[in-house]
């Protein structure tokens, strides 16, 4: 039988597409709305609760009392045990020091007028209705000093992912670190408590990537992360041997030729798992050339690892080319039950925000490094040249 959709194609294939993501779309934002209104209501429930049962005006056990009331008079009340009550308390005193009548609001969070309403029965609700206003400080989160809380992450992820956050991160700062790679990873609550586990916040200077979202398993994807810096020096390198004004190309081919001259030594700045495979590795992909760089495999990863080499500053290009050879390798050369080729661009200079900005729409697992030469390094340790002259006079007059 021929539907509708067959027999006119275009039109009804573009009109349920749209109205599909119409639906889409409004789910999204429903279940966004759901989720913020659930933490605003668990705040303002864990302000009360701190400042009643941390300051003694409750009697021992009068939240496990209170819960059992609760489940009694909401009959298929969820949520809402001692242990969860107690969670709603932590969740409030973890980030309470962050309110301030200097604020950035947020529109999408309705304030807690119900609370009372849910509580009545148990505590008196002429003081609850004190901590009504209270409870909306969730809506007015400080700014930190250098103004980048993150109150889109904090507000999209779930109160499970909160208490993750809280159980195993014990500073401010990693907390503030997590919220915002939970949200941008759309990590599950289970990923997120092996990230912390692994102490992804201590390796948070690792290279710009992707390799979160496009590592399907995420302890692959952590143990990827800590595999790689962001940034090496190449102490092996002559500088003298590089002359800036050689065309880019020539240039690369230099650094490329001392790093195989050296290549012992480029290993062991990645990390011993490495093994070399060659460099310049051509493959012929549908009648085009293509030429890899350096080609090694680390057997922690199990995977095929990229290296491309580039002179300068990071151009977006240079992912496109990478992913090319990602691609290639994963069809023809990946054994089974070997993980994805993994890509790394080493560059002179890289400005990592962007970076990790361009790096969103691919798919290919890749990081962007910068490398240095010795020479620059001492440069940077150095005093400026002027300094170093007044020094040295200095020191002669004191002769």
């Amino acid at each position: 039988m021929v539907t509708e959709i067959e027999k006119n194609v275009p039109e009804l294939r573009d009109a349920v597409r749209l109205i599909k993501a119409a639906i889409l779309q409004s789910q999204a934002r429903a279940a966004q709305m759901v989720n913020q209104e659930q933490l605003s209501l668990y705040y303002g429930i864990g302000r009360y609760v701190s400042e009643h049962s941390r300051k003694g005006y409750w009697g021992t056990g009068a939240i496990s009392r209170i819960s059992m009331q609760l489940k009694a008079e909401l009959p298929g009340l969820k949520g809402f045990s001692e242990e969860n009550i107690k969670l709603m308390r932590r969740f409030y005193e973890t980030w309470k020091d962050i309110e301030t009548n200097s604020v950035v609001g947020t529109t999408e969070i309705t304030n807690f007028n119900e609370l009372s309403a849910s509580v009545n029965s148990v505590v008196e609700t002429t003081e609850l209705e004190k901590h009504d206003s209270d409870a909306e400080s969730i809506r007015q989160l400080q700014l930190t000093s250098d103004g980048t809380f993150p109150i889109t992450a904090f507000l999209n992820i779930s109160f499970t992912h909160h208490v993750t956050i809280f159980r195993y991160a014990k500073d401010y700062d990693e907390r503030k670190y997590y919220l915002q790679l939970a949200y941008q990873n759309r990590m599950k609550a289970d990923d997120l408590e092996q990230a912390i586990k692994n102490r992804v916040y201590d390796h948070r200077d690792a290279l710009p990537n992707n390799f979160i979202k496009t590592i399907p398993d995420k302890k692959l994807a952590m143990h990827t992360i800590q595999m790689f810096k962001d940034s090496y020096l190449l102490d092996y390198i002559n500088i003298e041997d590089i002359d800036e004004s050689d065309p880019i190309n020539v240039d690369e081919r230099v650094i490329e030729s001392q790093i195989v001259m050296n290549i012992k030594n480029f290993i062991m700045t990645f990390g011993k798992s490495f093994t070399y495979k060659g460099h310049q590795v051509h493959y012929d992909k549908l009648g085009h050339d293509h030429w890899i760089d350096l080609l090694f495999f680390n057997r922690e990863l199990q995977a095929l690892v990229v290296v491309e080499l580039k002179k300068g500053q990071f151009k977006p290009s240079y992912l496109g080319q990478l992913a090319a050879y990602l691609r290639i390798l994963d069809d023809d050369e990946k054994l089974p039950g070997e993980n994805p080729s993994v890509g790394i661009i080493l560059c002179k200079k890289a400005d990592k925000a962007y970076v990790e900005y361009v790096l969103q729409d691919y798919i290919k697992p890749m990081g962007v490094a910068t490398y240095q030469h010795v020479q620059e390094r001492l440069h940077e340790l150095l005093p400026p040249e002027e300094e170093m002259k007044k020094l040295m006079v200095a020191g002669n007059h004191d002769e």
